[in-house]
């Protein structure tokens, strides 16, 4: 029996690839055991049950409630009869990451469950030995509308809310009375906490302005498939018992829909668009999209048992932001599209333990510091479509970042505090409800503003290697210059002529009365320079005159010596101490547990291996008060980045071997974040590959902190349209790979020497 194309290898596919694949030999139970599929846009849990069912948890990148709250679509039942699978001794269930599919078979039984690359729909196939019926079911559990305000699983997890009454409802879904051949449901934002929020943050005036982002929002999806006909409102079903199966569950999201009726004519036209590609086609676009994706980059780690657990961890962790990363917005580093959970009495709320699909800690708002962990390393990778939305969030909030500064501090510029909703504001929370002042009321963000330099930091390394002078045309140069501006603008000079940042804090750490915090110091150092290295043609000679003298105008990073060998409390440096960077110029007592004082490191790369003053950071890293390489924690970035190579092997191992309590190892376990908690991978990605590779300029350096026991095979995207392909063994690369070649006179290996000396 012939089974389907996309299960069957390509020559030319990447060869570290499906060596990854994960193959599970018995039914799954529940939620749990599932596996992760996407497109990128539309998403899905995929699990089986002891009773051979196929479920399938659907989440799309825009389903965005009432209340700004990042939901799921809902839940569909698949059930086969006869089943094949229950009691099968041959069962199997395979993610294939070659191609983005789950393959669940036993015998000539097969069923194909892949989420197409170019459209967004899920389609699960099933080819079996013996004719049978395939019914498809939806379950919903937002289906009654009541108010915020009552105990419900849907209210636990708002962060954004905190304990303040909320004067709206979460309304419920809507399932459409069936077509013949269709099963459709949506949610609609009839209301919005938008017009709240504005009030609450004293920005009112600004309402015509900018329309609200969820009002009017529809989501939802369509259940149809050749052969299936409606049974009820929920219910598809075959017409007749068939060997070829097929189920289509089509996802559509419509914001500032006219009405629910728009949104489905609309979704009618593209189940038609849908319906005209013959699945075969489709299928043979879909695997080219994954097999051009995989073999854009990669890093293969061998030789010891954790290697192999640290080359898996990152493919997994790549492979999740594929599948939840092109949409229309990033992914959320608190679960990403991934989260699952169960039905919850009506009147019972989520906690950590016990929780609804929809729930995740820490709430649907961005945290810069969180999310940035999981577009570094896609910069190496050369997974530029997976940055845009990441990069889009902030270019398409600035206008309205831009008119809240003008009217809190009646100055030109931007900037945007650590946590905030997707349109670039404050979350109520942070701001605090009732707060007469626009100053935001939360200690922890109050100034918490430097993430947006990283996230100019990223732009200009994905420009560095592209060199596309569209995207700094049109997203880099207006997004730096806004926010360099407000940093330029908002405080005064002192007395030395130099930017005096207070009142500031240093990261989360370091709140209240800090002054002249280093990450801020080093992210404008590193972001001017290198905005003032764009060609001049592309600049006006008024901004470049302004950012000369802003460069000129910061303040030295401050330093100071260490105190029995750790960073000194504020004034209290030992003399005979050896010289440390400080988190600011002047800091109190720590509030969380961050380095402030390695942001020179990484992620703004002002030290490092190569580069002057080494010792001097690698002081500071011996220094640091917080060790920390789980979850946000940087020691395996800015260790690699030192070429510490026995501290960065470890925080690589640590960080993808921490893994949850699911059945699949790769959702992360929560640690200080969710499940998955995505910085762990994403840490651990920027760890690998700043072990492997470093540059500066047009410099490119090999294996600064690589161990001598790993074998490696590898492709990573460096400046000037480069790739550099190689295989690392026993400390020494082979097969080396400079495209363009003749890029190949600024690489520079780092030998076993260099690093021993490095690491002393």
């Amino acid at each position: 029996m012939t089974c389907f194309g996309t299960v069957t290898a390509l020559a030319s596919e990447n060869p570290f690839v499906s060596v990854n694949d994960v193959t599970w030999t018995e039914l799954g139970h529940n939620e749990n055991d599932s596996m992760p599929i996407g497109n990128g846009d539309l998403a899905a849990n995929v699990w089986t049950e002891q009773n051979g069912d196929l479920m399938l948890l659907v989440a799309k990148a825009d389903a965005w409630t009432e209340l700004g709250k990042l939901v799921k679509l809902g839940r569909v039942r698949v059930q086969i009869t006869p089943n094949p699978f229950v009691g099968a001794a041959d069962f199997q269930q395979v993610l294939r990451l070659e191609n983005g599919s789950i393959e669940i078979k036993s015998g000539a039984n097969v069923v194909l469950v892949w989420v197409d690359a170019n459209r967004p729909v899920i389609h699960v196939e099933a080819t079996l030995e013996h004719p049978a019926a395939m019914q498809a079911r939806l379950e919903l559990w937002r289906t009654k509308t009541h108010p915020y305000n009552e105990p419900s699983p849907d209210k636990g997890g708002l962060f954004e809310m905190g304990d303040h009454a909320i004067p709206l409802n979460f309304e419920a879904d809507t399932v459409l009375p069936a077509g013949a051949n269709q099963v459709t449901w949506y949610h609609f934002n009839s209301s919005s906490i938008y017009p709240t929020l504005l009030e609450q943050e004293h920005l009112e005036s600004l309402s015509q302005k900018y329309p609200d982002p969820l009002l009017h929002r529809c989501f939802g999806a369509m259940l149809t498939g050749p052969g299936l006909v409606s049974s009820d409102d929920h219910t598809m079903k075959s017409a007749v018992p068939e060997r070829s199966l097929r189920l289509d569950v089509i996802g559509l999201t419509k914001t500032g829909a006219a009405s629910p009726e728009a949104w489905k004519s609309d979704l009618d036209s593209l189940a038609k668009e849908v319906s005209a590609v013959p699945i075969d086609s489709a299928r043979a676009a879909h695997q080219q999209w994954w097999q051009d994706f995989w073999n854009r980059g990669w890093i293969h780690v061998s030789g010891t048992a954790d290697s192999a657990k640290v080359s898996q961890g990152f493919i997994m962790q790549r492979y999740m932001l594929a599948a939840s990363s092109r949409g229309a917005f990033p992914a959320k580093f608190n679960g990403g599209l991934f989260t699952v959970g169960h039905d919850m009495p009506a009147n019972v709320e989520s906690t950590n333990k016990d929780h609804n699909p929809d729930f995740r800690a820490w709430g649907s708002s961005y945290w810069n510091q969180n999310n940035r962990l999981l577009y570094w390393p896609l910069i190496e990778t050369g997974d530029f479509d997976l940055l845009k939305p990441w990069f889009d969030m902030y270019v398409n909030a600035l206008p309205l970042a831009k008119d809240r500064t003008q009217a809190y501090f009646h100055h030109a510029g931007a900037a945007f505090i650590e946590t905030g909703y997707f349109w670039g504001l404050p979350n109520l929370n942070d701001f605090g409800w009732d707060n007469p002042t626009t100053e935001v009321k939360s200690e922890w963000m109050r100034y918490h503003i430097q993430g947006t330099l990283e996230v100019i930091s990223q732009m200009l390394d994905e420009y560095d290697i592209t060199q596309d002078a569209e995207f700094a045309h049109k997203d880099i140069i207006p997004f730096a210059d806004v926010i360099v501006t407000y940093y330029n603008l908002h405080w005064p000079r002192g007395e030395d002529g130099k930017i005096k940042m207070t009142p500031v804090q240093s990261l989360e750490t370091y709140q209240r009365i800090a002054v002249n915090p280093t990450p801020d110091i080093a992210g404008l150092k590193q972001v001017l320079t290198r905005l003032l290295e764009l060609p001049a043609a592309w600049t006006s000679p008024q901004q470049r005159s302004i950012w000369s003298k802003e460069l000129a105008d910061l303040p030295t990073i401050p330093i100071g010596r260490s105190a029995n060998g750790k960073l000194p409390s504020f004034g209290a440096s030992d003399p005979d101490g050896k010289p440390t960077i400080l988190p600011a110029e002047s800091y109190g007592k720590t509030s969380n547990a961050e380095n402030p004082e390695l942001y020179v490191v990484f992620p703004y790369r002002l030290y490092g291996v190569g580069k002057p003053d080494l010792s001097l950071a690698l002081n500071t890293f011996a220094a640091r008060r917080f060790p920390l390489d789980h979850c946000w924690g940087q020691d395996g970035p800015q260790s690699a980045l030192l070429g510490l190579t026995a501290v960065a092997k470890k925080a690589a191992i640590d960080e993808f071997t921490d893994y949850g309590d699911q059945h699949f190892a790769w959702f992360w376990k929560a640690g200080n974040d969710w499940i998955p908690d995505l910085d762990d991978g994403g840490t651990g990605m920027i760890t690998l590959e700043s072990m492997l590779m470093q540059y500066d300029g047009k410099r490119i350096q090999l294996l600064p902190a690589w161990p001598n026991d790993w074998t490696a095979d590898f492709k990573l995207h460096a400046p000037y349209r480069t790739t550099v392909e190689g295989h690392v063994e026993n400390g020494k690369i082979t097969d080396l790979k400079v495209t363009p070649q003749s890029r190949a006179k600024d690489v520079v290996v780092v030998s076993s020497d260099e690093r021993s000396k490095s690491a002393k």
